[in-house]
């Protein structure tokens, strides 16, 4: 791990995060706004726990108009928000299905002052409420305000980073380099791509990486055919090509780019499609620049591959946000036209299929600046590299 990277933030972080919900809420005309899943509930109290992977339990987190948020929680969880700069943290014994924290909650938000009576929460695009919906409809009976959508907000907070959460970015995307720079080193025809990516992921790991969640790997004869599945049993053979794409983890931040070889050899066509993909990613680079949009990055690396010969692209975007999650708004696509600002942290992943069952992706990480943009990974090299 740098030295230079802390684990954690300053309390004053989470403030700045409150004031600009607040401000946002202002202008909305809300009271408070109610976020219920894992990375809102972490965005605005530093509560980390593996404990969301039960889905048991409903968690809340009341951010009012003015003040420090309010934890609702299942009591098992108090001792450890306390640990956290939330010190109103309000509990239930859970699960209880009759009552799952829904009058509590309730009771929570009515007490708060009511100026608009009105109460933000994620019901629209991209975004789910992680409780049921029986509960959120009794809950709408309890609470004498009306409840309604925050979630391009709440997106648009998350999408501007701050210069900590910048780091951690930047940090676990070095230690992914570090796995992926060792593949070379190991991965030889008649090895399964299941025991290169475990390879893989033990090498992310020992460089520092807190959990390897997302691996995924295809392989096929010259090319590869679809990039959702794997890793399978498959083994490596001559003239293979092999792309695994990853998302590792540091103090909660994502990585997410992925990278290519090849097996004794590559055709022609592959290594002019690997260099498509890689002058698209340039070409993305450049015009992700403040004042520019997610559609003029989206221009820039379809134009590179449409001029390359792609047969099409049917994946739709070719690179996303990135941040507590694996993929965050906005989307690099043709109609999205997200406005860049200094702070987001973005995937340029332009992919073309380049003949008939043959596809080609990329994928590198970059943050948005004050003069244009910074790679966060460490680019991949221009020529396939050939594993012999």
């Amino acid at each position: 791990m740098s030295k230079l990277v802390k684990r954690g933030f300053e309390v004053s972080e989470f403030e700045e995060r409150v004031e600009r919900a607040q401000r946002m809420m202002y202008e909305k005309k809300l009271d408070a706004i109610m976020l219920t899943t894992e990375p809102n509930f972490r965005y605005f109290t530093g509560f980390r726990s593996q404990f969301w992977h039960s889905p048991t339990r409903p968690w809340f987190v009341v951010v009012p108009a003015k003040g420090k948020p309010i934890a609702v929680i299942p009591g098992i969880g108090v001792n450890s928000l306390k640990q956290t700069w939330i010190d109103d943290v309000r509990s239930w014994a859970a699960p209880c299905p009759e009552d799952d924290g829904i009058s509590l909650l309730a009771a929570t938000i009515n007490e708060l002052p009511k100026k608009h009576g009105r109460v933000g929460a994620t019901l629209g695009i991209e975004s789910q409420l992680r409780m049921p919906n029986a509960n959120f409809s009794q809950l709408r009976e309890m609470v004498n305000s009306e409840f309604v959508d925050f979630s391009l907000e709440m997106h648009a907070l998350r999408q501007i980073k701050s210069p900590a959460e910048i780091a951690k970015t930047r940090e676990i995307c070095r230690i992914t380099n570090v796995g992926f720079s060792k593949i070379p080193q190991y991965a030889r025809i008649g090895m399964t791509e299941r025991e290169i990516c475990k390879r893989f992921s033990m090498d992310m790991l020992e460089a520092g990486a807190d959990e390897t969640p997302f691996i995924i790997a295809g392989s096929g004869p010259d090319a590869i055919g679809e990039i959702l599945t794997g890793p399978s049993d498959r083994a490596m053979q001559e003239g293979d090509l092999l792309m695994i794409d990853t998302g590792a983890v540091w103090d909660g931040y994502f990585s997410d780019f992925d990278r290519n070889w090849a097996f004794g050899h590559a055709s022609e066509q592959t290594k002019a499609a690997y260099r498509a993909t890689y002058e698209a990613t340039t070409k993305g680079f450049e015009a992700a620049k403040p004042g520019n949009t997610t559609t003029d990055i989206y221009n820039a690396m379809w134009g590179v591959l449409e001029l390359a010969g792609a047969l099409g692209n049917d994946i739709g975007r070719i690179g996303h946000g990135l941040g507590m999650e694996l993929t965050e708004r906005p989307s690099n696509t043709s109609s999205d036209n997200s406005v860049l600002v200094p702070g987001m942290v973005m995937t340029l992943e332009p992919g073309m299929t380049y003949a008939p069952d043959k596809m080609m992706l990329h994928e590198e990480n970059i943050v948005i600046t004050e003069d244009g943009a910074e790679w966060l990974t460490e680019r991949a090299e221009p020529e396939l590299i050939i594993i012999q």
